[in-house]
This record gives structure tokens, sequence and C-alpha cells, in this order.
């Protein structure tokens, strides 16, 4: 395909998307952003961005800009005090916890969850396993690159 062909293309199911992003919060915090490195490409609806973000790229073509409210609900949910939970500090094996560290721990299926120590007081050490980013509204500015059919292997 040309690239005459492809400039007429809008994001959309089954396409194949090369964007540069900026993230950041309400007080304009950069949490993460491809322009000091290589774009991101992905396929819309892989799972790669949460729908919160497909949604508002979609009829966007090639050359195309746009910035982004995306509220906690399409972003990474609200935050969750069920989410908070106190363990004993014996559950720490080698690494002493400390206040404001990520931890990785294994949840119940097996897969990694990490954890943010937010308190210690004698044996208790609370952590939140919210999601960081839970209850925030982010702005997704991004810089459509290229939109083109994604190919299937």
């Amino acid at each position: 395909m040309s690239n005459q062909e492809s400039q007429g293309l809008r994001i959309d199911e089954g396409m194949e998307v090369t964007l540069h992003f900026t993230l950041s919060l309400e007080d304009g915090t950069v949490v993460d952003s491809t322009r000091d490195k290589a774009p991101a490409t992905f396929q819309v609806g892989d799972g790669n961005l949460p729908p919160g973000f497909e949604h508002p790229l979609k009829g966007l073509a090639s050359g195309d800009t746009g910035s982004f409210e995306i509220t906690p609900e399409h972003a990474f949910g609200q935050h969750n005090p069920q989410n908070i939970q106190m363990l004993k500090r014996d559950d720490f094996e080698s690494d002493e916890p400390e206040v404001g560290m990520v931890m990785s721990f294994a949840d119940a299926a097996g897969g990694e969850l990490p954890g943010v120590i937010r308190h210690i007081e004698g044996e208790q050490v609370e952590v939140d396993f919210n999601h960081p980013l839970a209850g925030r509204t982010l702005t997704f500015e991004v810089e459509v690159l290229d939109v083109k059919p994604a190919t299937t292997h």
C-alpha cells in the first residue's frame, strides 16, 4: 500500500496505529511519554491500551493530533479502599519494607501484583494494591504518525 492510500485511513478496530503520546496528571506532571523514545505501535483492541484510551482515538488519521481528558473510570479505575491491606512485617522475607517503596507480591492466580508500602507501625505494614494512577483524571495527548490495516500473522 502506498503512502497516498494509507492517508485516508482512520483509527478503528483492526487497524495498526503508530503514535507518540504523553500521559499527564491534573497538575501537568508527565507520567509516561514516548516523546523522547520510539513511538508506540499497537493494534486497536489488542489490550495494550485500556479501552478508555482507545475510544477517543477512533476516527483520527495519520498526521492528526489530539488531547483527551480520561476520567478514572476509563483509565485505571477509582481508588478502592478494599485494595489496601495490612500485612505482617514477617511476610516480608528479604526486603525490609519502607514507606513509598513499590514491592511485587504474588496474587491468588500466581501472577505479580505491585503494591506500595503506605504505612508501617510496629509489626503491621499497610500495602496499597491500587494501580498508582487509580482515581486520577489523566490527560492523554497524541500525535498519530501512521494508521494501516493490521496484518495478522
